[in-house]
């Protein structure tokens, strides 16, 4: 018997919406370091710590939604997916608050490798949480 919750495939849309935030602004910032280690321009980096920032504010309700949904789904077959997802979205926050850190350092220091690879794996993580959310293997009808 399929319960309610395993017959809807993909997140609660709310939850889709601030999700999509992250998703979109970890790999921009990304994106905007790399330009500032290729051209210097000093732009760039203040680019990068504004989607960092836009970033972890949504990114914040989407953690604590996904610890909620993992409480809330403990004694259910998708618990083991709810917690990975927890992981990747706690993981991706906690990076990504590091390198807002960083980032308010000057210049090259603000950037730099450390920057970069902490921006890097913020953009990775974000973008398996969102896998991981919109991914339907394993849920409801397509198991």
């Amino acid at each position: 018997m399929i319960t309610e919750m395993q017959s809807r495939i993909g997140p609660h849309p709310l939850h889709a919406i601030l999700l999509a935030f992250p998703v979109a602004l970890f790999p921009a910032g990304l994106a905007t370091d790399i330009t500032y280690l290729n051209t210097a321009e000093i732009q760039w980096t203040n680019f990068s710590s504004w989607l960092n920032a836009g970033a972890l504010l949504f990114g914040g309700p989407v953690l604590l939604w996904a610890l909620i949904n993992s409480v809330r789904l403990r004694r259910s077959p998708l618990h083991s997916r709810a917690l990975v997802y927890l992981v990747a979205v706690a993981a991706m926050w906690i990076l990504g608050l590091i390198n807002a850190f960083k980032h308010s350092g000057d210049g090259w220091s603000s950037v730099g490798t450390g920057g970069l690879i902490l921006s890097l794996l913020s953009a990775l993580l974000a973008l398996a949480a969102g896998w991981i959310a919109f991914s339907t293997r394993g849920v409801g009808r397509n198991a």
